[in-house]
């Protein structure tokens, strides 16, 4: 679903901090703009992250999430971002909850990110009490994010999924344990790969969550190959569909046979076309 260039534009850089106005895209019945998660080029960014943001400008995707500034300053990324129209829905970032907690929100402010994402490791889903150590890092990471006027958002892998303790998975210990203010960033794939159905995990989340990661593949672990949308096992439609709650729908290939900025046009047209996401073409 295409909207016009002007007013795609202008959302994006009003939402650049990664806060779109409360459920305003789910009341006119709007799908959530589309974003690209810039792990899916990291190898092309390493060389030339500027020339890189240009091409995912070029393809129509709203925003990006950022990963790595690749050496360069953020100030100089930020306005990179803002001369190509692109938003940052949200970065990618260690939660600032260790001694480099000042360091990492000093440069994600600079960037311009409003919501830092991260995830917890598989070993700290070992145990009951594991899940909970990790919870008290993520809730002291939106404590110390709150005073830069940031959110701190939590994106699962499958090991969350996997891991069962007395009937509850590991994942449902975790959102008890986290403090109400963490954003909920579903990757929809992991989540598969762990066994769990991904629309119905999105449902269950109601306004809690915010961002969703939407790839295919073969969903059997964390060496597979990303495939177009709609040749894999992941009911792609379903996800987009699941939960008018989600704000962002970014899209990330980890690593694919396929030429990737071909891979990723192709994952544009497929979720614009189809009326799942709204682009700037």
């Amino acid at each position: 679903m295409a909207v016009s260039r002007r007013s795609v534009l202008a959302s994006a850089l009003a939402v650049a901090g990664g806060v779109l106005p409360v459920s305003q895209a789910a009341a006119r019945g709007t799908p959530a703009p589309i974003a690209l998660q810039m792990w899916s080029l990291h190898e092309q960014a390493e060389r030339d992250l500027l020339g890189v943001l240009e091409k995912v400008a070029a393809i129509g995707y709203v925003a990006i999430e950022s990963y790595e500034l690749y050496g360069h300053a953020p100030k100089v990324v930020r306005a990179r971002l803002n001369a190509l129209g692109l938003g940052l829905c949200s970065s990618h970032a260690p939660f600032p909850s260790g001694p480099d907690a000042t360091e990492i929100l000093d440069q994600q402010a600079e960037l311009g990110a409003r919501t830092l994402v991260w995830s917890l490791e598989p070993e700290e889903f070992d145990s009951v009490d594991a899940i909970k150590r990790g919870a008290e890092r993520i809730n002291q990471a939106v404590v110390n994010a709150r005073r830069y006027g940031m959110r701190i958002g939590y994106h699962n892998h499958f090991a969350e999924f996997r891991k069962v303790f007395r009937g509850r998975r590991a994942y449902d210990v975790l959102l008890r344990e986290l403090d109400p203010a963490v954003v909920i960033e579903v990757d929809t794939y992991w989540a598969k790969v762990g066994g769990a159905d991904p629309a119905a995990v999105l449902a269950s989340l109601g306004r809690r969550v915010e961002l969703i990661h939407i790839k295919d593949g073969p969903a059997k672990g964390m060496d597979d190959f990303m495939v177009p949308y709609g040749q894999g096992v992941i009911d792609v439609d379903g996800v987009a569909r699941a939960n008018p709650a989600v704000r962002w729908n970014i899209v990330e290939m980890d690593r694919s046979h396929y030429e990737i900025f071909w891979l990723l046009r192709n994952c544009y047209d497929y979720l614009v076309g189809r009326g799942l996401a709204t682009g700037r073409r």
